[in-house]
C-alpha cells in the first residue's frame, strides 16, 4: 500500500515533470523509447494532428522492458503506430539506444543520416520525463527549438494504466535526482527544482522508493 503521503508528494514530483508546451507543427517528431506505449500512441495522435510529418522511434531495451517488449522499445513503437494507421513511409526507428542522451544522440545521426533538415523536434515521452528530455536535448542538440509532449493522461489515471504504483513512483524519484544532479554532470542542462519538490523527492527518497536512483559525481545514491 502506498501512503497518503507518498501519494501526495509523488502527485508533487508529477506535476513538475510535466512542462505543458501547447503542441506546434515540427519538422520531426521524435518518440523516446521506455515501458510505456502510451509514448507511440501519443506520437500518432500528434501526427494525425500534422504536428510532424515524420516519426523517429527510439529506444532498446531496459531491465523494465525487457519482459514488455522484447523487440526492443522502438521495433514495439513502430509496430503500435503503423497498427493505428501510419504509413510505414512516415517512421524510422533507432533501436541502440539504452538512455535519453543516447535517445537523443542516435536520433540526430539518424536524421543526418537520412538527410532529414530538422530545425524543430516534437521530444515525446512519458509524462514523468518531459522535463527531464528537455534539459536532455538542450544539452545535447543545441540551435534545435524542442517542443516537449507526452500523453494526455492524469497521475491517477497513469497508475492505473501501467498498474505497478511502485515503480512509476520510483520512476518519478529518479527521473527528479536525474534533473538535480545531471547538469552538474553535463549530462543536461540546469533545470531549476523548486524547495517544496525537492523536499517531496527526499520524503520518498526516505520512504524506500529508490529503485531507479544512480549514482552522484560522488558515487553515492542520493
Amino acid at each position: 500500500m502506498i501512503s497518503s503521503q507518498a501519494s501526495s508528494d509523488a502527485q508533487a514530483l508529477w506535476d513538475h515533470h510535466l512542462i505543458h508546451h501547447d503542441p506546434r507543427p515540427c519538422s520531426v517528431a521524435i518518440g523516446l523509447g521506455s515501458h510505456d506505449l502510451g509514448v507511440a500512441d501519443a506520437a500518432v495522435d500528434l501526427y494525425r494532428r500534422g504536428m510532424a510529418p515524420l516519426i523517429v522511434f527510439t529506444g532498446a531495451t531496459s531491465r523494465t522492458t525487457r519482459a514488455r517488449m522484447p523487440r526492443g522499445e522502438a521495433v514495439h513503437y513502430r509496430e503500435r503506430a503503423l497498427e493505428l494507421g501510419v504509413p510505414d513511409s512516415a517512421v524510422l526507428t533507432e533501436r541502440r539506444a539504452r538512455n535519453t542522451g543516447e535517445n537523443i544522440r542516435f536520433s540526430r545521426a539518424l536524421l543526418e543520416e537520412a538527410g532529414v533538415d530538422v530545425s524543430s523536434v516534437l521530444l515525446i515521452s512519458k509524462p514523468y520525463e518531459e522535463r527531464r528530455a528537455h534539459a536532455t536535448a538542450r544539452k545535447l542538440w543545441p540551435g534545435i527549438e524542442f517542443v516537449s509532449a507526452s500523453e494526455p493522461i492524469t497521475f491517477e489515471e497513469y497508475l492505473a494504466s501501467i498498474q505497478d504504483d511502485r515503480m512509476v513512483i520510483d520512476m518519478l524519484v529518479g527521473a527528479l535526482q536525474r534533473l538535480m544532479i545531471y547538469p552538474a554532470q553535463g549530462f543536461m542542462v540546469r533545470d531549476p527544482v523548486p524547495d517544496e519538490v525537492a523536499a517531496a523527492y527526499q520524503r520518498l527518497r526516505l520512504a524506500g522508493f529508490t529503485s531507479r536512483l544512480v549514482a552522484d559525481g560522488n558515487g553515492a545514491h542520493r
